[in-house]
């Protein structure tokens, strides 16, 4: 009996030390993990507070912008495309009044006119025979006038005939319309009668344009026959250039005249020019259901001609947001950041901090922080993606 109690009591000890062996090994086990995910969680933090680091020269090389965040006035805006284009007025096609041949062409395409000059010599046997007929209708007239006086003064005196002083009125006068009709055909034509009554036949006459501007096209070759009214020239006068854009029946009640346009033009698209809405039309086009709206450009350059591709943004409202330039943001997968900077001595640091866009305006992107940030914080406003590509730069060497 005395055996059998000295083995359990035994037994119990050597378990009794086992788990105590087994619960410190556990202890130390666990102290170690805790010490490893301290030490893992203090490098994670380091890490993350990690970001690029540029000296002086470097900050100076890169040209960086740095300031603090302010409020702006961002415009809401709609989405308009559509063409340069000049009033009804500064256009001119040029035709013939009556059928004849080209002798010369005084211009080429791209010269610039003046109003009343002479883009082309015209000759034709019939612009010959308008003057002689004038002249024969001239000198008819005359004779008749001659007639018709001495009626009246036979008839005044009681001894001419009633009839052949009121036959001679009748034929003065329509001598006289005969006359004036065919001198306002030779004034079409630029032809001076006082010139022709003295006896002078012009062989060919001068083609003017009737307004000032450039030569958009020349459709025809020296001796060519053209018949009236053929288009000959076309003139544009480039000085009042305006931009007609379509707008869509969705955004059409939110337009008005008075906004601000701010559009590009393809041939260029670097260059950003504005204007502003004087005219919106009140009927829809049908294909597609759009209405014209005409805007006059502000800041117009002299390489503007119509019927250039533009596409444009229509200001429809303004809200108070804070604000960065458009190139002080970078994106990543669906987040987008911005670079908290802070300088000591002579190094900047550069932090990366997420941000939820908002509206555009022009180069200005509207942001929202996560986190309120201090009014005194900079932050860089340009150069973010380079300053993204250095970070991830820094965060492979790091890791590897």
């Amino acid at each position: 009996m005395k055996k059998i109690i000295y083995i359990s009591v035994i037994t119990l000890f050597t378990s009794l030390l086992s788990c105590g062996s087994k619960d410190s090994n556990t202890s130390n086990t666990q102290d170690t993990h805790e010490a490893s995910e301290t030490q893992h969680d203090d490098h994670g933090e380091h890490e993350e507070e990690e970001g690029v680091h540029l000296k002086a020269s470097q900050f100076k090389a890169l040209q960086m912008k740095v300031d603090t965040l302010s409020h702006r006035l961002m415009s809401g805006y709609v989405e308009a495309n559509g063409t340069l284009d000049v009033p009804p007025q500064n256009e001119a096609s040029i035709t013939t009044i009556v059928g004849a041949n080209i002798a010369t062409i005084e211009v080429i395409e791209g010269d610039e006119v003046s109003k009343g000059q002479v883009v082309a010599y015209l000759t034709h046997p019939n612009i010959i025979k308008m003057q002689t007929d004038y002249l024969n209708a001239f000198s008819n007239s005359n004779y008749l006038k001659k007639d018709f006086e001495r009626q009246q003064k036979l008839y005044d005196a009681g001894v001419g005939s009633g009839a052949n002083f009121q036959k001679a009125e009748a034929e003065y006068e329509a001598s006289k319309a005969l006359v004036n009709g065919l001198g306002a055909q030779l004034q079409l034509l630029h032809l001076n009668p006082k010139s022709i009554q003295n006896g002078t036949i012009f062989q060919r006459v001068g083609l003017r344009t009737p307004i000032a501007g450039f030569v958009q096209k020349v459709n025809v070759k020296t001796g060519q026959y053209v018949a009236p009214e053929t288009e000959v020239f076309e003139i544009v006068n480039t000085h009042h250039v305006h931009a007609d854009l379509m707008v869509f029946e969705k955004d059409v009640h939110q337009v008005k005249t008075g906004q601000q346009v701010r559009f590009t033009v393809q041939s260029f698209p670097e260059d950003e020019l504005i204007a502003e809405i004087y005219s919106v039309s009140k009927t829809f086009e049908s294909n597609p259901k759009a209405v014209h709206i005409h805007a006059e450009i502000k800041n117009e350059k002299g390489h503007l001609i119509p019927g250039m591709y533009i596409k444009g943004k229509i200001q429809i409202d303004e809200t108070e947001s804070l604000a960065i330039p458009e190139q002080a943001i970078y994106k990543e997968g669906d987040r987008f950041y911005v670079f908290r900077a802070t300088q000591e001595a002579e190094e900047w640091t550069f932090e990366p901090l997420e941000v939820i866009p908002g509206a555009k305006d022009g180069d200005w992107q509207a942001i929202t922080f996560l986190e309120t940030q201090n009014q005194t914080v900079q932050f860089a406003f340009n150069n973010a993606y380079y300053l993204s590509a250095e970070l991830k730069k820094a965060s492979a060497g790091h890791h590897h």
